[in-house]
C-alpha cells in the first residue's frame, strides 16, 4: 500500500491501538499479517452450496475473488451465506421457504459485514434468491461492493435437442397425460441438468443477473458468462480488484443504485422478457437503496421497449446461446444505439454505461436469437401490469408467447397450490377455466410460493393458453401460459381476490390491462361483511417471523417497510 492513501476506514477500529490486540490475535489465527491490518478488509461473500447446481461451483469462484482482493491491495476473508434450491423446493411446502431465503441472505450479509466492519465487498450468486439477497445487503450497508453472477448452466441434451430443468416439470405433466412412459420421462430427468450454473432460460436466475449489470453493480458480461466458462474465474478475480479501486475512488452502491439505473435495470428485463420475479426483486433492491420504485414505473418503461429476446420459456434459445452472439453488453449496446438506456449512469468499472458500451462488441452478423429493433417478438415489454376489482394494488402477467391478449372464463377457487394440483390432476380444469390458487401471497403462503409445478402441469396437458391461471402468489421464471401473478391486496389481508367465489366471471385484458370479476358491489360489500381472515399458518419460526413483517408484494415483499 506504499505510495497510496491509507484506505481503513472502517476496519480501523479493529486494527488500531493497544487496546486492538485481542482483534488482531484473532484475525492472525486466519491468517493476517503484520502489512495486512495495514490494509482495507474486504469481504467475499460466497453462497456457495452443494444443495442445487446454481451455486456448487461458487467456492472456486470465492477463492479467485479473493486472489483478486489481496492482488489488489486489500486484505480479503471470505464468508458464507445461505442459499435454497428452487427446483428442488417447487411442488411442496419448501417453496414458502424461497422468498424467505433472499431475507436472510441480505440479513446475514448486511450482520457479517456491519460486525466486521469490512472496508469493501465481493459478493458472488447463483440460484435466484442469491442475486436480489446480495443487492438488497449492498443497498444497506452502502460501503463499495461488486456483484459477481455464478452462471447459467449449459443446456442438457436429449435426442439431439437441448433441454433444461422447465423441460422436466413438463414432463411430469406429459407422464400424467400418457403421452410419455415411465422410460420417456426418466431419460428427461437424466439429461436436463448437466452440471453446474443456474437455470438456463429467460428464467429468475438469468433475469436478475442481467438487470444487475445493466443497474451497473456487476462486471459488463458476467450476467451471460456460462458457469464452467473459464471466463467465469477471471471475472471474479477482477471483481476483487475492482471493489479495491472503488474504495480508493469512494464509490459507493447508492452511487451507482440510482432511480435512472433501476429504469436501466427495467428495460433490460423487458427487452429480455425476464422473469415476473424481477417487479419483486428490483422493488426490494431500490427501497434497501432508498430509491422510490412502484409498479408504475415499471409499466412507464415497458411502454417504450420493445421484446427482442428469442429465449425460453417463451422463446426457443438459452443463455448460453445469448452468450455465444455476444452476451447482455451486446443486447444493451443496441438498446443504447436506440436511445433506450442512460448512458450517464456510473457503474462498478468507475465508467459509464456509455463508455462501458463503446469498448463492448455488438452482435454477432447473422444471429437468430435478438429480434431486429425493427421487427421485435413484440413492440413493448411482456410483462404487464394489471388493475382492476380483483387487484387494485396490481397484479403482474408476463405476455410473452401469448397469442391471446384477453381471457375471458369462469372462477375455479383453491386456497391452496395442493388443492390445485389435485384438481388437475383429476381433471377437473379444462378449457375455458380461470383457475385461482389464493392463500398463497407474502402473508398468506407464507412467503408467495411459485406456481411452476402447476403451470407445467397444464402446459403438459395441453391446456396452455386454453386455462388462465390466477394466483396471489408467484410464478417461477420458467412458468409460461396464460399467468397472473403477485395480485395484491392478497387474500390473506382482505384483498378482493379472497372474496372471490367459484363460478363468477372473470376477464383478464392484457390491452387495456384490466382485471376484474363481475359481481355488483352489493355483492361484493356483503362478502366483505362475511369474510373473516384466516389464522396465520405458522406459529413460531421464520414462516412466522416473516408473515408479520413482510409487506405487500407491490412494494417488493419486503420485511422491513414499516419498522418506523
Amino acid at each position: 500500500m506504499e505510495g497510496k492513501k491509507d484506505l481503513r476506514i472502517r476496519s480501523k477500529v479493529i486494527s488500531e491501538g493497544v487496546n486492538r490486540v485481542p482483534n488482531r490475535s484473532m484475525l492472525r489465527a486466519v491468517g493476517f499479517t503484520d502489512d495486512d491490518f495495514k490494509k482495507p478488509m474486504i469481504g467475499i461473500a460466497s453462497t456457495w452450496s452443494e444443495v442445487t447446481p446454481c451455486n456448487v461451483h461458487i467456492d472456486a469462484l470465492a477463492r479467485q475473488a479473493k486472489s483478486g482482493a489481496k492482488d489488489g491491495g486489500g486484505a480479503p476473508m471470505i464468508f458464507n451465506t445461505i442459499t435454497v434450491a428452487d427446483g428442488i423446493a417447487m411442488g411442496h411446502e419448501g417453496m414458502n421457504y424461497s422468498l424467505p431465503s433472499r431475507e436472510v441472505i441480505a440479513d446475514s450479509i448486511e450482520t457479517v459485514v456491519g460486525a466486521e466492519r469490512l472496508d469493501g465487498v465481493v459478493a458472488i450468486g447463483g440460484c435466484d434468491k442469491t442475486t436480489p439477497g446480495c443487492l438488497i445487503s449492498m443497498g444497506r450497508f452502502n460501503v463499495p461492493s461488486v456483484y459477481v453472477y455464478g452462471g447459467t448452466i449449459k443446456p442438457g441434451n436429449l435426442n439431439g435437442e437441448d433441454i433444461d430443468i422447465v423441460s422436466s416439470f413438463e414432463a411430469v405433466g406429459q407422464h400424467q397425460q400418457g403421452t410419455i412412459n415411465d422410460e420417456q420421462l426418466h431419460k428427461v430427468e437424466c439429461s436436463a441438468c448437466p452440471g453446474p450454473g443456474a437455470c438456463g432460460g429467460m428464467y429468475t436466475a438469468n433475469t436478475m443477473a442481467a438487470a444487475v449489470e445493466a443497474l451497473g453493480m456487476s462486471i459488463p458480461g458476467s450476467s451471460s458468462t456460462p458457469a464452467v466458462d473459464d471466463y467465469k474465474e477471471q471475472e471474479c478475480r477482477q471483481a476483487g480488484e475492482m471493489v479495491v479501486q472503488l474504495l480508493e475512488k469512494e464509490i459507493y452502491p447508492r452511487d451507482i443504485m440510482t432511480k435512472k439505473a433501476f429504469e436501466n435495470a427495467i428495460t433490460v428485463v423487458m427487452a429480455l422478457g425476464g422473469s415476473t420475479n424481477a417487479f419483486l426483486h428490483l422493488t426490494a433492491i431500490a427501497h434497501s437503496a432508498g430509491v422510490d420504485l412502484s409498479l408504475d414505473d415499471f409499466e412507464r418503461v415497458r411502454a417504450n421497449v420493445p421484446h427482442i429476446a428469442d429465449l425460453k420459456p417463451s422463446g426457443k434459445y438459452v443463455m448460453q446461446d445469448l452468450f455465444e452472439v455476444g452476451g447482455v453488453p451486446a443486447v444493451m449496446k443496441l438498446l443504447h444505439e436506440h436511445g433506450l438506456l442512460h448512458g450517464d449512469c456510473l457503474t462498478v468499472t468507475g465508467k459509464t454505461v456509455a463508455e462501458n458500451l463503446a469498448e463492448a462488441p455488438s452482435l454477432k452478423e447473422g444471429q437468430v436469437v435478438i429480434k431486429s429493433m425493427d421487427d421485435p417478438i413484440k413492440p413493448n415489454g411482456p410483462l404487464v401490469v394489471l388493475r382492476g376489482n380483483l387487484a387494485p394494488e396490481g397484479a403482474v402477467a408476463k405476455m410473452s408467447g401469448q397469442k391471446i391478449s384477453r381471457f375471458e372464463g369462469y372462477a375455479k377457487v383453491y386456497d391452496s397450490e395442493a388443492e390445485a394440483t389435485e384438481a388437475i390432476e383429476a381433471g377437473e380444469i379444462v378449457e375455458g377455466d380461470v383457475l385461482v390458487v389464493r392463500q398463497v401471497g407474502p402473508k398468506g403462503g407464507p412467503g408467495m410460493p411459485e406456481m411452476l409445478s402447476i403451470t407445467a402441469m397444464i402446459v403438459g396437458r395441453g391446456l396452455g393458453g386454453k386455462v388462465a391461471l390466477m394466483t396471489d402468489g408467484r410464478f417461477s421464471g420458467g412458468s409460461h401460459g396464460f399467468v397472473i401473478g403477485h395480485v395484491a391486496p392478497e387474500a390473506f389481508v382482505g384483498g378482493p381476490i379472497g372474496l372471490l367465489q367459484n363460478g363468477d366471471k372473470v376477464t383478464i385484458d392484457s390491452g387495456t390491462q384490466e382485471i376484474n370479476m363481475d359481481v355488483s358491489e352489493e355483492e361484493l360489500e356483503q362478502r366483505k361483511r362475511d369474510w373473516k381472515q384466516p389464522p396465520l399458518k405458522y406459529k413460531t419460526g421464520i414462516l412466522a417471523k416473516y408473515a408479520k413483517l413482510v409487506s405487500s408484494s407491490a412494494k417488493g415483499a419486503v420485511t422491513d417497510a414499516d419498522l418506523e
